[in-house]
């Protein structure tokens, strides 16, 4: 495994593997375990980690956020994503996939194994949300400019809340996510590699208390995957 690999394993969220698995707050037994940590190794091995991400001046007008490039100006409707960038002055927007090694090893599991698939879609998930929480990390150390610290709010993508997933072609387009990293939509909006996020990320001079979980911004108390339940 190269550098990126080991630090996506060594930040890979167990607990939630076991939510994903149906476990809740329950441990699996030792058997399920040993089951995790081999497929996990497994698929560390033929992640090829992508990503890209764009920086814009942003304001909030009401539901409407509006992000501004010297070329480029869009506006995304949505009242809970202007919630949550109504402090950022300037919002990223950013595009991640585990590549396709991974989607094609998922695919060999669905044919030989199902009881290893259903373990390696969990891996994969948490591996992804690794991976964004690392990016979050790094973007936030390269827009801390001049000794003045920024901060990040959690990440928010198409489909969460009122935001409509149609704007995932948007964001496409903007990141010219095919051309660049590989990573394409379907017709139903869907990414392929399926181990992909798209998301928002705001920026504030404002101290947050947390930025890496996204469930800070879901509405949703009584979800079975909630972070911190």
């Amino acid at each position: 495994m190269d550098s990126i690999q080991i630090e996506i394993r060594n930040r890979v969220n167990i607990r939630e593997i076991n939510r994903y698995l149906g476990y809740g707050a329950k441990m699996p037994d030792d058997s399920v375990n040993a089951l995790i940590t081999e497929v996990l190794e497994e698929l560390m091995c033929a992640v090829k980690p992508r990503n890209l991400y764009q920086l814009y001046h942003s304001s909030v007008l009401g539901s409407q956020v509006i992000l501004e490039a010297p070329d480029k100006k869009m506006i995304f409707e949505s009242q809970n994503l202007a919630d949550n960038l109504s402090q950022c002055e300037k919002v990223v927007l950013m595009a991640a996939t585990l590549g396709l090694e991974a989607d094609k090893l998922l695919q060999k599991y669905e044919i030989v194994n199902m009881t290893k698939a259903a373990v390696a879609q969990a891996c994969g998930a948490a591996c992804i949300e690794a991976y964004c929480n690392i990016l979050q990390e790094q973007i936030c150390d390269a827009q801390s400019e001049y000794g003045r610290k920024l901060y990040l709010r959690p990440r928010f993508s198409p489909g969460y809340g009122d935001l409509p997933l149609q704007y995932q072609g948007t964001i496409f387009q903007a990141l010219e996510c095919t051309k660049r990293i590989g990573l394409t939509l379907t017709d139903s909006l869907l990414m392929y590699p399926t181990k992909s996020v798209t998301a928002f990320i705001g920026l504030t001079a404002n101290p947050q208390s947390c930025h890496i979980g996204k469930c800070a911004q879901c509405s949703n108390i009584e979800c079975e995957f909630r972070e911190g339940a």
